[in-house]
């Protein structure tokens, strides 16, 4: 869901182990100057923004000498992913730093149970803000929220200032650990054309209770839908991943396009919060989308990893929230 020539012939690869396992079978504008949030309700999480209020403004980035935006708190997994730290794999998203480009911020603690403006840059080689880049699903940058033990998930597109400054608007946040992650792709410089996930940590100030993650199951239902996960995923493997949508037992064919495809669907890795984006390889055909949707699965590692599944229906955004067990 990339302009980069590894990740094209990726899709290619993809998309023809997809079809080969379909068919055994038988039976996804550039808008970054305006901010606009991707976040829905999801079962379990309660972020969702306090109405009439105001958001809180994080302090300005300093591109450089911004702060690392760690502090620790036990009991929650993913603690010992500190910013800024080389122990994170770059294809997972668990640094702030890759190839000389940087996520920089000076915020480290957001309020609780407000919306709040989350400030940042792009720095690349040199230090300088980056300010050149490509569209990748409509928008320029993706920015993900995700609490530590992964009951809370926002996805939201900021909005680029003239000097590189990004402001991303979230909604109100539970106490605890979240990790943001900042994807995107250079448009020109040395990393033109590479597909990158920074991250970095924030506190989330008050009484914080680790939630256990559900266990994997293959259906979870959400506003009304019932999506089902099938596949055979395979840790460092590239595999089909399929989703299917019914609402009462009818098989859903309205799904409407969301940031250019019918579904969007990223995955954290619930030991360490490794990130993954799943790429969809159904075309998008109007609003007529469903009722099963085909994904190219790349999951780094074996483990639970806990899958986020935002699709548009009936003029609304739905998050679907899936434990997927992967050998």
């Amino acid at each position: 869901m990339h302009r980069s020539s590894s990740r094209a012939a990726l899709r290619m690869l993809g998309a023809a182990t997809t079809l080969a396992a379909l068919l055994t079978a038988c039976g996804s504008g550039t808008s970054g100057g305006s901010a606009h949030s991707g976040h829905a309700a999801t079962p379990g999480m309660t972020h969702t923004a306090t109405a009439g209020s105001a958001p809180v403004t994080s302090p300005v980035t300093s591109p450089s000498g911004a702060s690392s935006g760690s502090s620790s708190m036990s009991g929650m997994p993913g603690m010992g992913d500190m910013p800024g730290m080389k122990g994170g794999s770059h294809d997972e998203g668990l640094s702030d730093t890759r190839d000389g480009y940087r996520l920089a911020s000076a915020t480290a603690t957001l309020p609780a149970g407000i919306p709040v403006r989350y400030r940042f840059h792009v720095t690349g080689p040199g230090a300088a803000p980056v300010t050149d880049f490509a569209v990748d699903q409509t928008e320029r940058l993706h920015l993900y929220a995700v609490r530590t033990d992964l009951t809370g998930f926002q996805h939201v597109h900021p909005a680029m200032a003239a000097d590189g400054g990004w402001t991303a608007d979230l909604a109100a946040l539970t106490p605890g650990r979240w990790r943001l992650y900042a994807s995107f792709t250079p448009a020109s410089g040395p990393g033109a054309g590479q597909d990158f996930v920074l991250s970095r940590t924030v506190t989330v100030p008050g009484r914080a209770a680790s939630v256990p993650l559900p266990a994997a199951a293959p259906a979870v239902a959400v506003d009304g839908y019932t999506v089902t996960v099938a596949g055979d995923p395979a840790g460092g493997a590239a595999r089909p991943l399929t989703v299917r949508f019914t609402r009462g037992g009818v098989p859903v064919t309205g799904l409407e396009p969301y940031l250019g495809t019918y579904a969007h669907l990223t995955a954290f890795h619930a030991g360490d919060l490794a990130f993954a984006h799943l790429h969809p390889a159904t075309p998008v055909n109007g609003a007529h989308g469903g009722p099963q949707l085909a994904f190219h699965a790349e999951l780094a590692k074996a483990g639970d990893w806990r899958l986020f599944l935002q699709f548009r229906a009936g003029g609304t955004l739905h998050t679907a929230a899936v434990t997927l067990h992967v050998g």
